[in-house]
């Protein structure tokens, strides 16, 4: 039966979708790999059958060649040629060492992650760096770029970014293009508005940093936070 007619929860893209990654059996992960079946089975069932002839294990589905592939009813080349590539993909990220993340353990930390994207610019933006409850860097990010004396970010996105990266601590900074450290009242209201914002989905704002061509200033270093 062709995926489309199968029920909601039999339809692997879907699922994927509806239940995550992890929902997913090895056949249902293959069916995607491949895109479909052949006239007479659904993906699902064409890589039921595949996996097995190799005692449903990976390796051994690795050592299979083009050729072999193409045995199977409904395996042209291209698919054959998609499962090679997917299973290539996975042995080359096996032998990567999972990159070590940046740990910031003050303003400075943080100064030196952004100082070449902002110190250097005749418009303000306005950055953010996302981090875990180790301190850890999860993602960086540029949320607005602006005129020469603002730059307006959207508190929603800042934390639909911050909730989307499961991170529990934000550092936002942007630049004056003028070179003066000197806070302005939008550059406190917006602080203090992320930081009650932060406040309610237990997403720490642990710092505001402003960054001129030659310095930068810490909101919680000189108590403005």
């Amino acid at each position: 039966m062709p995926i489309k007619f199968l029920a909601e929860d039999d339809r692997p893209r879907e699922k994927f979708l509806q239940k995550g990654k992890n929902s997913l059996s090895d056949s249902e992960l293959l069916a995607v790999i491949m895109g479909s079946g052949s006239k007479d089975e659904s993906a699902v069932e064409l890589a039921r059958k595949i996996l097995a002839s190799v005692n449903n294990n990976w390796h051994q589905l690795s050592l299979l060649s083009v050729k072999d592939l193409m045995k199977f009813k409904g395996i042209g080349e291209v698919k054959a040629i998609s499962i090679m590539a997917a299973l290539e993909i996975g042995r080359r990220r096996s032998g990567q060492e999972i990159p070590e993340r940046s740990i910031i353990g003050n303003s400075h930390d943080a100064y030196l992650i952004l100082k070449n994207q902002l110190s250097d610019l005749r418009t303000e933006e306005f950055w953010a760096i996302f981090l875990n409850n180790s301190n850890k860097v999860i993602h960086i990010s540029q949320l607005t770029q602006g005129g020469i004396s603002q730059s307006i970010v959207d508190v929603r996105i800042l934390f639909k970014m911050a909730l989307d990266h499961f991170s529990t601590g934000i550092i936002i900074a942007h630049n004056h293009p003028s070179g003066s450290l000197k806070p302005s009242r939008e550059d406190l209201n917006i602080t203090q508005k992320i930081k009650e914002a932060g406040k309610t989905l237990s997403i720490q704002l642990l710092d505001h940093i402003i960054i001129t061509q030659e310095s930068y200033i810490s909101f919680s270093d000189t108590g403005l936070l």
